[in-house]
């Protein structure tokens, strides 16, 4: 199961950040993935805003950081796990213990360690079509995950 959601200018991209940002309550995971420059950061920052996430915060990639905890309705986690070099390393970050618990985790590059993160949330990877157009395609995993997604599904058929 999975839907794919073009992405051809950022206001599609914002309008897909707001559909998560209805849906996403604390203790879900969202993971990005995909082609580098095809927007998963920009993703984060419309989730955030629409989160609540004031305009003066800064919503940046935390490559460097790996981990940015942002204000929102609900604290927003932010993480950038490309650097990362092995799952022992996620137990020092502390993810595990805000996956299904007090916030909202949005997990860039979180592929490879699916298992260690619960492997439990919504996957969405951000890819460049054949035309150079950007896209989105949403896979839900388990319960939260399918949650998360038949919301979007039901979204998506209501403003086409």
């Amino acid at each position: 199961m999975s839907l794919n959601i073009p992405l051809i200018t950022r206001r599609h991209t914002r309008r897909l950040g707001q559909a998560l940002a209805e849906v996403l309550s604390p203790g879900d995971l969202v993971v990005l993935e995909g082609d580098l420059g095809a927007g998963k950061t920009f993703l984060v920052r419309a989730i955030a805003r629409a989160m609540g996430v004031p305009t003066e915060i800064a919503v940046t990639s935390p490559t460097f950081e790996l981990v940015h905890e942002l204000p929102g309705k609900v604290p927003i986690v932010h993480v950038d796990l490309y650097r990362l070099q092995s799952p022992e390393m996620l137990i020092e970050l502390g993810l595990n213990e805000r996956i299904g618990a007090d916030a909202v985790v949005l997990v860039e590059w979180g592929e490879r360690f699916s298992l260690e993160l619960g492997d439990e949330g919504l996957w969405v990877y951000l890819l460049f079509d054949s035309n150079g157009d950007r896209l989105a395609k949403l896979v839900p995993r388990k319960a939260r995950g399918e949650r998360i997604f038949c919301h979007i599904v039901a979204r998506m058929d209501r403003t086409g």
